[in-house]
């Protein structure tokens, strides 16, 4: 599988975020945080981590998924564990 770059991986996880939240596109930023910026409550943020598993095709554990609080998190952690 090609790597893909941390833009590619950030329009993806945009994508999803407006998807998910209503939220214009073009106030996403690698530093939206779910909770603050985005109003996710525990179960939109279990909601988001099973779509990005899916659009990544990676498991992200428990563990991991608590770490990430932003979008850049997001983005980071994709770039980190791309097999």
């Amino acid at each position: 599988m090609l790597k893909v770059t941390e833009e590619e991986i950030f329009n993806k996880i945009k994508d999803l975020i407006t998807d998910n939240f209503e939220i214009d596109p073009a106030k996403i930023t690698k530093n939206t945080s779910f909770t603050e910026d985005l109003d996710a409550d525990s179960i939109d943020l279990v909601e988001f981590i099973l779509q990005l598993e899916d659009e990544f095709g990676s498991e992200i554990p428990d563990e991991d998924a608590e770490k990430i609080k932003t979008v850049g998190d997001a983005v980071a952690y994709i770039k980190a564990h791309q097999a």
